[in-house]
């Protein structure tokens, strides 16, 4: 029998309600919305401290033949000059420690979410281990400590895909001493349950006992909501039941997700591994035909700016190849307008600064 918890049209939230939601998006904010606001789980930064926060613009920057002999992961040289230049063109601090004291500090509880859903079973579309260290060395650079330092996923299957973790050997030796590494299973959830678009859901413990959070987000085709960037990973990487919030290409449940107090008041920076890319039959790595590489970083505190520059790559790429639009295949992502109305970032491509090196 299945639980009534992840029905996705409960009592409460009729199916008329939910697609006249879909379709209106901020015009139809609820009780919940509003009551999310003010419901005190929302962090707070250390005393004094003020995150970075630059709507509207991304840095980007690009270097060619970077990856490995196997074509598969960048080499860890790649991954740190491009990190260091892609939080210097954000922030304009070209120490790496610098930089991300711009978004951490000392005394914050830092969690970071790569991506690993395509890393499993031989495939090698999962945030690469290299730019995982890479981070984890800017944000103690910065002065975290490695003890407040932790990296998770959903699953052990997606940890590994990361190749940050190995079930057998457990992290990689190249962590720093301390840094923790966790599972949450759709499970490991100690906040009280909330009601999202009339479905009740929690974040997971691994996310909410963090003040920051880093996303280390992709450039993916979703067969589902039709891209998956910076939004996705935060809204259905850290939920007891991101399966009840896919209906109706998940929009406008991704925007809605995201505009909790929960997480976007932890949220602070966004860097996309994009050293590849899919531009059709994801999330998942299954036809390799539809992975290419693309050997670029980008950093920003804007996810809706970065999943609309991330869409129009797919889109160009889908052009190039032959493939109808997403709004034409029936899976337009609607949710990033829809989570640029919700106050979360800049959607109007001619608002969206894009810093551009190449090395």
């Amino acid at each position: 029998m299945s639980d009534p918890r992840f029905s996705p049209y409960p009592e409460a939230f009729s199916r008329r309600t939910f697609l006249g939601a879909a379709l209106t998006g901020a015009a139809l904010l609820g009780a919940d919305h509003a009551l999310a606001a003010g419901s005190g789980l929302a962090a707070k930064p250390p005393a004094g401290f003020v995150p970075l926060s630059i709507p509207g613009k991304v840095a980007k920057v690009a270097k060619s033949n970077v990856m490995q002999p196997n074509g598969l992961w960048p080499t860890e040289g790649a991954a740190k000059v491009m990190l260091e230049r892609v939080m210097a063109e954000l922030t304009g601090k070209s120490d790496l420690g610098e930089a991300f004291a711009k978004f951490v500090h000392k005394d914050d509880k830092v969690a970071i979410k790569p991506n690993g859903i395509a890393g499993q079973k031989g495939a090698t579309m999962a945030t690469n281990r290299e730019l995982i260290l890479e981070v984890v060395r800017g944000v103690m650079a910065a002065g975290v400590p490695a003890s407040q330092i932790m990296i998770f996923e959903q699953y052990p299957k997606f940890l590994e895909g990361t190749r940050i973790w190995d079930r057998h050997k457990g992290p990689d030796p190249a962590l720093p001493a301390g840094i923790a590494t966790a599972v949450h299973e759709n499970e490991d959830a100690t906040m009280p349950e909330r009601s999202v678009m009339g479905i009740p859901t929690k974040f997971v413990r691994p996310f909410t006992e963090a003040t920051a959070v880093i996303n280390l987000g992709l450039i993916k085709d979703h067969s589902i909501c039709g891209f998956t960037g910076c939004l996705k990973n935060i809204t259905h990487g850290a939920t007891i039941n991101p399966h009840a919030f896919h209906q109706h290409n998940a929009s406008p449940q991704i925007a809605e997700l995201y505009a909790q107090d929960v997480v976007k008041s932890r949220v602070r920076l966004h860097i996309i591994d994009g050293f590849k890319l899919i531009y059709d039959e994801g999330p998942l790595d299954k036809n390799k035909k539809r992975r290419v590489l693309h050997e670029a970083v980008y950093a920003t505190t804007d996810p809706v700016a970065m999943d609309t520059l991330g869409w129009g790559i797919l889109e160009q790429w889908r052009k190039e190849n032959g493939l109808p639009t997403l709004k034409d295949a029936g899976r337009e992502p609607t949710y990033i307008r829809i989570a640029s109305e919700l106050g979360l970032g800049v959607y109007d491509k001619n608002r969206i600064s894009l810093r551009e090196v190449t090395l």
